[in-house]
C-alpha cells in the first residue's frame, strides 16, 4: 500500500498525450480486456477498471495490479467545394480537402485493487476518458487569391491573400488538443454473497489548446483572439461520482449497473471567449447497463448499453448558429452541436485453454454530429459508429497475465453546409488501435 501512490503518480505522468476516443470523444472501452470484447464490461469482473466501468466489481477481482497501453491511431479530414467567390458565384479557391497530420498516440492505463477482508476492497483505475485532437497543415497562398480569407466582415473584397491559411480560413495550420485524465478511488463491499455495490470519487484534470480559429474572432464579443485562439495550453480540474451495483444471479448469469455524474470541471479561463459559459468544459454524466452469461465452461458472452449525456454540456451541445444571436463564449454561445448518443457493446471470450482465453466484440455508437454543425467540427470529427475488436490473454507459469487487443471503427462522415464560407462541407474519420497489458495478483 506504501508504493500505491507512487504507481498511481507514474502511471499519471503516462497521459502527456492527446487522444481521440471513439464512442464521441468517449474511449470504446477500458481496460484491456474490456477493449478485446467491444467495451462491454459493466457485468464483467475480470480486472482493476472498476472505477472507469463498474466500481460495484472490483470486490470481485482480489488483490491486483493491471498495467498497460494502446498504441491508438485515427485518421481524420475536412473538405468544402462548391464555395461562394466574394463577388457571387463560385470561387475554387476557397475549396479545399485536408488530413490531420497527426496519426499516432499512447494512450496508458493503470488499475490496482486491495481486499481489506473478503467482502471489502479498495483501489485505484487511472484512465484517459478521452479526448480530441486534430491538426490540419493549411495551405500556402503566394500569389493572389482575392477573397479566399476574406476578413472583412461587412464581405468587401480584401487584397490578395499572401501566406499559409487553414480550412477554416484562420492564419497557418488549423486545430485544437483535448486531453482527460481520471483518477478513481474506489470502494467495493459485497453486502450478501452475490451482490455488491460500489463508489468511486472521479478526480478529473483536462487540459487544451485551439489555434488557427482566428476567423471567428468576428462571433466574439471582444472582436479579438486573445482569449480565443493561440493561447497555448490551458489546464482545468474538477470532481465527480461514479456508482455502481453487480449481483450474480445464478452461476450463469451476473448483471450489472453504473452511474456516473457530470463531472464539474473548473474553466478554460485562456478560452473563456471560444467555450460556452466563459470556458465552461465539463465532462457529460453517462450511465449502463449490462449482462454476462456463462454459456458454458469455456464461453462467456457479455451485452452492455450505455447512454452518454453530451447535451449536459453547452459547450459541446450548443449548435454552432443559435436561434437567438449569441457571442461565442456566451451562456448560449455557438457550440459543437453534439446531441446524447446510445451505445450498444458485444462481445464474448472463449477459454481455448488453460493459458489462452480468445475474446471478439463489436461496438456501435451513435454519431453524436448532426450535418447543420459541420463548420465547428473540423476541429472535432467525433463520427465513427462501429467498431469490430479482437483480443487475447496469455496466463503466464508464473500466474501473470498477457492481454492484447485491437480495434477498427469502420470510417463514417457527415456533410452539410458551411458556415463560413459556404459550400458543401465534409468531414470523415477511421481508427485502429492496439494494445497490450500485464497483470498480476499479488
Amino acid at each position: 500500500m506504501r508504493r500505491t501512490p507512487l504507481i498511481v503518480a507514474l502511471a499519471a505522468l503516462g497521459f502527456a498525450g492527446p487522444a481521440f476516443a471513439t464512442n464521441g470523444y468517449f474511449a470504446h472501452g477500458y481496460g484491456m480486456k474490456a477493449k478485446g470484447m467491444g467495451g462491454a464490461s459493466t457485468a464483467m469482473d475480470v480486472d482493476t477498471f472498476g472505477g472507469a466501468n463498474n466500481p460495484a466489481s472490483m470486490v470481485w477481482v482480489g488483490d491486483r495490479i493491471d498495467l498497460g497501453a494502446d498504441l491508438f491511431s485515427p485518421r481524420r479530414s475536412a473538405s468544402r467545394s462548391g464555395s461562394a467567390g466574394a463577388f457571387g458565384g463560385l470561387d475554387p479557391g476557397r475549396d479545399f480537402s485536408e488530413e490531420s497530420d497527426r496519426n499516432y498516440f499512447i494512450i496508458p492505463e493503470f488499475g490496482y485493487n486491495k481486499m481489506l477482508n473478503p467482502d471489502l476492497s479498495v483501489g485505484v483505475t487511472v484512465y484517459g476518458n478521452g479526448g480530441m485532437n486534430t491538426r490540419y497543415p493549411g495551405r500556402a497562398i503566394n500569389s493572389g487569391v482575392t477573397g479566399f480569407c476574406d476578413r472583412d466582415a461587412s464581405g468587401t473584397p480584401t487584397p490578395p491573400d499572401i501566406g499559409v491559411f487553414n480550412g477554416l480560413c484562420g492564419a497557418g495550420k488549423l486545430g485544437v488538443d483535448l486531453m482527460q485524465l481520471i483518477i478513481a478511488p474506489s470502494l467495493s463491499y459485497k453486502f450478501t454473497p452475490s451482490h455488491s455495490i460500489g463508489v468511486s470519487p472521479l478526480l478529473g484534470y483536462q487540459r487544451f489548446k485551439a489555434y488557427g480559429i482566428d476567423s471567428f474572432r468576428g462571433w466574439t464579443a471582444s472582436g479579438s483572439t486573445d482569449n480565443l485562439t493561440e493561447q497555448g495550453y490551458d489546464d482545468s480540474t474538477g470532481w465527480g461520482i461514479r456508482i455502481g451495483w453487480m449481483g450474480k444471479l445464478s452461476d450463469q448469469v451476473t448483471v450489472g449497473a453504473s452511474y456516473a455524474s457530470k463531472m464539474r470541471m473548473s474553466k478554460f479561463d485562456k478560452y473563456s471567449e471560444l467555450f460556452a459559459e466563459r470556458g465552461d468544459f465539463d465532462i457529460p454524466s453517462n450511465w449502463s447497463l449490462g449482462v454476462a452469461f456463462q454459456a458454458t465452461p469455456q464461453v462467456r458472452v457479455a451485452m452492455d448499453y450505455q447512454r452518454i449525456n453530451y447535451e449536459d454540456v453547452k459547450s459541446v451541445s450548443n449548435p454552432q448558429t443559435p436561434a437567438a444571436p449569441a457571442s461565442l463564449g456566451d451562456a448560449n454561445g455557438p457550440g459543437f452541436g453534439w446531441r446524447d448518443i446510445d451505445v450498444w457493446k458485444l462481445g464474448g471470450e472463449y477459454q481455448y485453454s488453460k493459458n489462452l482465453t480468445l475474446r471478439a466484440g463489436i461496438n456501435h455508437g451513435e454519431n453524436p454530429i448532426r450535418p447543420a454543425d459541420i463548420s465547428f467540427n473540423f476541429l472535432a470529427p467525433g463520427v465513427v459508429e462501429t467498431h469490430l475488436t479482437l483480443g487475447f490473454t496469455y496466463t503466464t507459469a508464473s500466474g501473470g497475465e498477457l492481454s492484447m487487443a485491437y480495434m477498427h471503427a469502420f470510417e463514417n462522415s457527415v456533410s452539410g453546409a458551411g458556415v463560413i464560407m459556404g459550400g458543401r462541407e465534409k468531414i470523415k474519420m477511421y481508427q485502429d488501435s492496439i494494445g497490450i497489458a500485464y497483470s498480476w495478483k499479488m
